[in-house]
């Protein structure tokens, strides 16, 4: 039974999906103005393990991802470079598929543009206004806050702490501090015509909008990195309670934030460890490995030391693992099972709200027994175990053993026999340097 933590309720649920044997998940992407960083891609790593474990639970998953294309920090960035905000979103956009596939995240269904549903927002807006939930000011239109019942209940705070700490819109003729934009007058970039004035949506309108055209109902899950659960998630929240009279989805999500050296990453502070920088050092498989040894809703302090840390982790659990499979082959063992034992440990550890930390201490035990074990039988079962799990936390493991490998083998064994001593060590090293032997 799988339980996971509802941010909506504040309490670990169990987890039961609307349509059976079937989840819907969108989780918020990216605003492409610049490449991402790492904090940005440690809901990625989550959330495509999310999809990978649903899927290996028996659950077809429709997992969407959205592309926020038209923002303030876009039309910003267009200006300075003298291009046109599709020409900006257009490189950061291919930037990031470039960056989930060199991850190996690229699990999403669907990557929906904000751009491709102006059409769509305008008579959401239209809607929302005609029900008594937003008004037209010239600044643009705004939602009505105060007249969606327990607003805030998602950041667990009331209406009053919010005003005190929520990021105003400038407009001293709006009825109350806290309405947010729904849709905004703009005097610079990009501009769509609307019943009210010419300008763009709002961030919060983007997401309600594209949730309720893709999937047509409330979903399942809705994630997100933790700072999102307000105003963002809250906002769109309202929005579809006033719209649909529903809380968009089951379920909430939140993965905690990263930071680097004690201090917050934020592009604006230039503090940031961009993922292709990673990509650029052979290190996404340490990283997701890093990522997946903190519980997904608490915070990371990462450093480079600690990168470097896992970097070992990760090459002593690969060489155990090609040098386990190369002796199964040598031997003629291939067997497809798995432990049962360490599977169903696997899944109780899962199925309590994802508690990767310990499953991560499990693949430690099992990489001991395959080191120490002399029944090729359990080997190869423990062998099998680390790479499925592996497998759905997005972590590539190379295990292919070549006939070029076997045949250095062979004669490094026929040199020794020859007494060759001086070709035995050249195929030895050969062998050592491949963690053969």
């Amino acid at each position: 039974m799988l339980k996971i933590y509802n941010s909506l309720s504040n309490k670990i649920e169990e987890f039961k999906s609307i349509k059976p044997n079937s989840v819907d998940m969108y989780v918020c992407g990216p605003t492409v103005y610049d490449h991402i960083h790492i904090g940005n891609a440690r809901p990625l790593i989550f959330f495509n393990m999310l999809k990978q474990y649903l899927i290996s639970m028996g659950y077809k998953v429709n997992y969407v991802t959205n592309i926020t294309d038209v923002d303030d920090k876009i039309i910003d960035k267009a200006i300075k470079l003298n291009q046109t905000e599709k020409e900006v979103a257009t490189t950061y956009t291919n930037a990031f598929i470039n960056v989930i596939n060199a991850l190996n995240v690229n699990s999403i269904d669907m990557m929906p543009k904000a751009t491709d549903y102006i059409a769509s927002m305008i008579k959401y807006i239209e809607e929302l206004i005609q029900l008594g939930f937003a008004y037209q000011l010239e600044s643009g239109v705004y939602f009505r806050v105060k007249k969606v019942k327990n607003y805030g209940r998602l950041s667990n705070q009331n209406i009053d702490t919010l005003i005190q700490n929520i990021r105003k819109e400038l407009d001293s003729k709006k009825e109350n501090p806290e309405d947010f934009a729904l849709w905004k007058t703009t005097d610079k970039g990009i501009k769509y015509d609307s019943p009210w004035v010419s300008g763009r949506p709002g961030w919060h309108t983007e997401c309600a909008v594209m949730n309720h055209d893709i999937f047509e109902g409330k979903i399942d899950i809705h994630g997100g990195g933790f700072d999102l659960k307000f105003p963002h998630h809250e906002n769109e929240i309202a929005q579809t309670c006033a719209h649909d009279n529903t809380d968009l989805a089951n379920y909430f999500m939140h993965v905690g934030r990263l930071d680097l050296e004690n201090v917050k990453m934020s592009k604006s502070l230039g503090n940031v460890f961009l993922v292709k920088d990673l990509i650029e050092q052979e290190k996404t498989e340490a990283f997701k490995l890093l990522i997946l040894a903190h519980h997904y809703r608490q915070p990371i302090n990462f450093s480079h030391e600690l990168l470097e840390q896992f970097s070992k982790n990760y090459e002593r659990i690969q060489r155990t693992l090609k040098k386990a499979s190369f002796n199964l082959e040598l031997n003629g063992i291939i067997l497809n099972e798995t432990d049962a034992e360490s599977l169903e440990s696997f899944h109780n550890l899962m199925n309590d709200d994802f508690s990767t930390p310990n499953v991560l201490t499990l693949i430690e035990e099992l990489i001991k027994k395959i080191n120490v074990e002399k029944d090729r039988n359990l080997v190869s079962k423990y062998k099998n175990t680390v790479i499925h799990i592996l497998n759905i936390f997005g972590i590539k493991i190379d295990t292919f053993i070549s006939d070029d490998m076997i045949d250095i083998y062979k004669k490094w064994q026929q040199a020794r026999k020859d007494k060759d001593y001086g070709l035995a060590d050249t195929l030895r090293e050969k062998l050592t340097e491949q963690g053969l032997i």
